[in-house]
């Protein structure tokens, strides 16, 4: 059975039923919404919107790793994001989360009251998974086949699903091995990176079979291009088929949904939790 409370300090996650991770990426290039904030207060502005929609946790991340995304300095991700992370935890009372695969990054970030570490890579970066250990916080460990500027150069699985269950197996035992924690892991499949149109819906057909390590299951498919691909649609044009994958990943067992769009998914996690989360009924 899956550890359905997941402490950082300062608090716990009740992920018994599904929670919302809002995004926040301080970026000029995300796919979404890369330069979308200009200030500090319009950032806050946009947390506090989100936290008002449901968001149980705001994700941020001064990165951008869309497809072919350039990479960023170790100082001028530090500059983007503690700033922000110092303003959001000294105004709101939520779990914050650092979307970085830089254990400097990791390390400041979690000084400043970043509570969790979101790691698209699962602690593979150089000094990663040593400072993760040290930290002592929750952490996502995500499936990326290859690197961002690679990834989705021809991605190829034998089976994508066992093929995943594989890597995740690796960085549990790696992770377990470095001193951190089974009950502060959280598993990613990585919808998106490495994966075709035809792997990620493989992965959210069969998204059960990751309950096999009894870890909570982060799922972010907001706006991605395997939403694209269906509706043929652009980026903003994504909201309602977003929402539908997150809801269809809700009720196989995901028990956090980064999205972008807080309050539509909020109001479809309601009626998924009056459906198969209601235990009054």
């Amino acid at each position: 059975m899956v550890n359905q409370t997941l402490s950082y300090q300062g608090g716990q996650l009740d992920t018994c039923s599904p929670l919302i991770m809002g995004i926040l990426n301080i970026t000029p290039d995300s796919f979404s919404d890369g330069n979308q904030f200009s200030s500090l207060d319009g950032i806050l502005r946009h947390v506090e919107s989100m936290i008002q929609a449901g968001a149980s946790i705001v994700d941020v991340g001064g990165e951008s790793t869309r497809p072919f995304a350039e990479k960023v300095s170790v100082m001028e991700e530090l500059d983007r994001v503690i700033p922000v992370v110092e303003a959001i935890a000294q105004r709101f009372d939520i779990c914050l989360s650092i979307d970085t695969m830089k254990a400097e990054v990791m390390q400041q970030a979690v000084r400043s009251g970043a509570h969790m570490i979101n790691d698209v890579r699962a602690l593979q970066e150089p000094g990663a998974l040593r400072v993760a250990s040290e930290l002592q916080v929750p952490i996502c460990l995500m499936h990326m086949q290859s690197n961002a500027q690679q990834m989705q150069i021809s991605p190829t699985y034998q089976d994508v699903v066992e093929d995943i269950i594989g890597f995740f197996q690796e960085r549990i035992e790696a992770c377990l091995a470095a001193g951190i924690a089974r009950e502060r892991l959280v598993l990613d499949p990585g919808f998106g990176f490495g994966k075709t149109c035809a792997h990620n819906y493989s992965l959210l057909r069969s998204l059960e079979a990751f309950q096999c390590f009894n870890l909570p299951l982060l799922v972010g498919m907001s706006r991605k291009q395997m939403i694209g691909d269906v509706l043929q649609k652009p980026v903003h044009e994504r909201i309602y088929g977003s929402v539908v994958a997150a809801s269809i990943a809700a009720i196989k067992g995901a028990h956090i949904l980064r999205v972008h769009d807080v309050a539509a998914t909020s109001d479809a996690l309601k009626i998924t939790r009056a459906v198969y989360h209601n235990k009054d009924n």
